[in-house]
């Protein structure tokens, strides 16, 4: 269709040049939002006015757990946000899965959240169904701790059709090798269900982190067996990173916390 003579100098004029203008100063204003539509790896993501879970009452330590699935994180952000005295002060960092897998996010996350403030710790994912020390070997190829660091975890969630007896087996072998090179005993990751059913009554010696999802209370009047780090929840916001992210927090004192770190 042909656009009228006037209309035509009109557009030339006044109304395509106006548009320019505009989307010129939306640029200048809001740089992030340029960022984070043309740039969506910069770790530009939007900022969030919550955390915008349910917070467990009577913590003052709370952390976070990432890995590659949270894409490029922001650390500075997740470092300055507070909202009703609530804070990131710890976040614990995949590093490597199996016996040959590494987290390709792990190096730049670890980097950037000591840089910015942020008490941190790896962990590894292991599998039952793959060989103990060779997994061992991973983690260590890849994570060196320094003084201060959070003491290395281990991730175990699934049997892969093993038995107890056969998981706590080669769990054994990989905690000892672990606790041989860093000098300190690592933690134990898991859901509430499989500590119950294949971990329960074998592990008391190491520090449990434990993941449970539902009611608060329930959560307390179910789960008896003493640990130092709860995941009470996959849903949290963060201003700096993308999606969502697994909330923690800690029994105790942001000084217990440190305490647990590395010595030498």
């Amino acid at each position: 269709m042909k656009i009228p003579k006037n209309l035509n100098i009109l557009l030339r004029l006044f109304i395509i040049p106006g548009m320019l203008l505009i989307i010129m100063l939306m640029i200048l204003k809001a740089p992030g939002w340029f960022n984070m539509l043309f740039n969506r790896e910069a770790g530009s993501a939007p900022p969030v006015s919550s955390f915008g879970i349910i917070m467990p009452k009577g913590y003052s330590v709370h952390g976070i757990d990432v890995s590659k699935h949270q894409g490029t994180i922001d650390w500075k952000r997740v470092s300055r946000m507070k909202k009703n005295d609530i804070q990131i002060s710890f976040a614990f960092i995949k590093a490597t899965e199996g016996i040959s897998r590494q987290d390709n996010k792990f190096e730049i996350n670890w980097k950037q959240a000591e840089q910015n403030g942020i008490l941190r710790g790896a962990y590894h994912f292991y599998y039952p169904s793959r060989d103990a020390g060779k997994q061992a070997d991973n983690f260590i190829n890849i994570v060196k701790l320094s003084i201060g660091d959070l003491p290395p975890v281990v991730d175990i969630e699934y049997s892969n059709g093993k038995s107890a007896k056969t998981i706590c087996e080669g769990l054994k072998v990989y905690l000892n090798r672990m606790e041989k090179y860093y000098g300190i005993k690592p933690i134990i990751y898991t859901n509430t269900n499989f500590y119950n059913t294949f971990l329960l009554g074998n592990f008391d010696e190491y520090p449990l982190w434990i993941a449970g999802y539902f009611d608060h209370e329930r959560f307390y009047n179910e789960f008896i067996t003493p640990w130092i780090l709860w995941q009470h929840s996959e849903m949290g916001s963060v201003d700096g990173i993308r999606g969502k992210v697994d909330f923690n927090v800690f029994k105790g004192n942001l000084e217990k916390l440190r305490n647990m770190g590395v010595k030498k």
